[in-house]
């Protein structure tokens, strides 16, 4: 199993997180995380296997995975302050960017799909309330929510003929990143 994999059956992952079974179905008995993401991938709701995979994935892949989908979906207007804060964040991890990348999520009206990936690089750890205020960490699934929903966003704002291909590319690298690939989204054709 690789090492980007934290959890040894699928079921753990669900019971690490219990507010996924809302976007995930749950397997129905004991099964290796990845075939139960490519269970999801099949299914008549593959977005299921997004959310599953993104809280598969330690907090730092999964927004190195969320950034190279979006990327992908979106191409040059994925290229923004947001994009590089969270790219510049999985390559050095600091306290410095998170909270750099936490105040852009929290200063920005919009909410494009790069500003996302900033909000779970903002919530991967630490406190999400000013340094001068009592710390307040965030829930233990809100950086693979706020991946999860970064790639949602840029899946949908595709031609609707995309939207489903979209979503089966970035599950289908994100399984092959967890089984130890490097992240390659393929485009839809």
């Amino acid at each position: 199993m690789s090492a980007r994999i934290r959890f040894a059956e699928a079921a753990d992952v669900f019971a690490a997180f219990p507010r996924l079974e809302v976007m995930a179905a749950r397997p129905a008995g004991a099964m290796d995380p990845l075939a139960h993401a490519r269970h999801l991938i099949a299914s008549p709701r593959p977005a299921g296997a997004l959310a599953f995979l993104a809280h598969l994935l330690p907090r730092r892949e999964a927004v190195w995975w969320g950034c190279q989908c979006v990327d992908a979906v979106l191409g040059p207007s994925a290229r923004d302050e947001a994009m590089g804060l969270a790219t510049q964040w999985v390559r050095d991890p600091t306290e410095p960017l998170r909270r750099q990348a936490l105040a852009l999520w929290q200063d920005s009206e919009r909410r494009p799909p790069t500003l996302w990936l900033a909000r779970a690089v903002g919530y991967s750890g630490g406190s999400i309330l000013a340094p001068d205020q009592p710390a307040s960490p965030p829930a233990p699934d809100d950086c693979a929510l706020a991946v999860n929903a970064a790639i949602l966003l840029a899946a949908t704002g595709a031609a609707p003929p995309l939207i489903l291909p979209w979503i089966r590319a970035c599950a289908e690298s994100g399984v092959a990143f967890a089984a130890g690939d490097e992240v390659q989204v393929r485009r839809p054709r």
